[in-house]
């Protein structure tokens, strides 16, 4: 049997263009293009959330779809860098039948193809939480997270005002994303009178952090926050904190609590604090997630519902806009206000930005246990 073209393309490595197709003809299909880590370090925790893009198509096109049509996803691999992402969406944005894109939770490769995104002029919902991404004047782009300024006012309020903890050591990636969150956590800690005792930038994908852990071992800080692009880059700083001796509580960005991370690292990240944009026991919608998920995947866990909360909006603004018309549809996206979602309720502002809380979860022996929601009006 020869292979159809869309199935020789599924066969085909390194970029090639994925259609999934939920109960409809192609030619009937309203298309979102999606940029995905299908290879390279990020690839197991991109399954996690394409799977949770998959699952949440399903619903808009079971009640109906967009439009009156049904949902068609088209994949690029984008390797899980910067250029894989550029080539990606280029790839994507070359199919003018695409209505709107759902790009990357790294906002590095965000950053990298912002400029790309705003000369097409659609859509792009993205999870990436570096709070510049909607303040350097991109219209195209929506996030689905809530960015790392309210994140960084999270963990200073907690490990400040809770914890009691006055020296802070901080542990950022050097990208986009850690850099940005670093810089927020600085200001955060400023305005509660606080300079870090310690301010430790790293590469990403390092074999040994030895150096990195020894530094916060000298500096005598009482509290280490951590913002880490890659899971596997966290796990083995865990295990190395571990191993040096280290034994000072630890805050860190969403990542640590990932399952992929908890999985690498396991015991070395029992006791430790994560604010987390998603957890399954935050609220009524993550919960219905969650079980939801769980029924399709064996029980597994999602690690965030950015994905599905994604589409979910693209579908509300499509609806609200009765058309595809982008510059509508991008009104309809800003009108958004009061919208349940898997990471929180959802009001737009005219920046792209509708989140503005986190959780508070611990550790417990491998559990993530939540503790508490934080939201800020501002």
């Amino acid at each position: 049997m020869k292979l159809t073209r869309r199935a020789a393309l599924a066969s085909a490595a390194a970029v090639s263009t994925f259609s999934i197709l939920h109960r409809a003809n192609a030619a009937d299909t309203l298309k979102i293009g999606v940029c995905s880590p299908l290879t390279g370090p990020a690839a197991e925790v991109g399954a996690i959330q394409l799977n949770s893009l998959k699952l949440s198509t399903a619903e808009v096109n079971a009640a109906g779809g967009i439009l009156g049509r049904q949902v068609e996803l088209v994949i690029e691999d984008d390797a899980t860098t910067n250029p894989g992402i550029v080539l990606a969406f280029s790839r994507l944005a070359a199919n003018t039948d695409i209505a709107a894109f759902i790009g990357s939770i790294r906002s590095t490769q965000v950053n990298a193809m912002a400029p790309d995104v705003e000369k097409v002029g659609k859509p792009v919902m993205f999870g990436g939480t570096d709070p510049t991404l909607t303040h350097n004047g991109y219209k195209w782009l929506f996030r689905c997270r809530p960015n790392d300024s309210f994140s960084a006012r999270v963990i200073a309020d907690f490990g400040v005002n809770t914890l009691q903890l006055k020296k802070w050591a901080l542990v950022c990636s050097s990208d986009a994303f850690g850099t940005g969150g670093q810089n927020a956590l600085i200001a955060a800690l400023d305005k509660l009178g606080l300079k870090p005792t310690l301010v430790q930038p790293y590469a990403n994908q390092q074999a040994d952090f030895t150096p990195v852990v020894l530094a916060v071992k000298q500096s005598g800080a009482e509290v280490i926050a951590s913002y880490f692009t890659f899971e596997p880059d966290l796990a083995v700083f865990a295990r190395q904190v571990r191993q040096l001796g280290v034994r000072v509580p630890w805050i860190g960005s969403p990542s640590i609590v990932s399952p992929v991370t908890r999985n690498l690292a396991k015991n070395a990240l029992f006791g430790t604090y994560g604010i987390a944009d998603f957890t399954p026991d935050a609220n009524d919608e993550s919960k219905k997630f969650t079980a939801a998920y769980g029924k399709v995947h064996n029980n597994a866990l999602p690690d965030s519902g950015w994905t599905y909360d994604a589409m979910k909006i693209l579908a509300r603004a499509f609806n609200d806009a009765k058309t595809t018309d982008p510059v509508k549809v991008r009104e309809a996206i800003i009108a958004i206000k009061g919208m349940k979602g898997t990471e929180g309720t959802y009001n737009y502002d005219a920046n792209g930005d509708g989140l503005r809380g986190y959780n508070i979860v611990k550790n417990v022996d491998g559990n993530i246990v939540y503790d508490r929601h934080i939201e800020f009006d501002s």
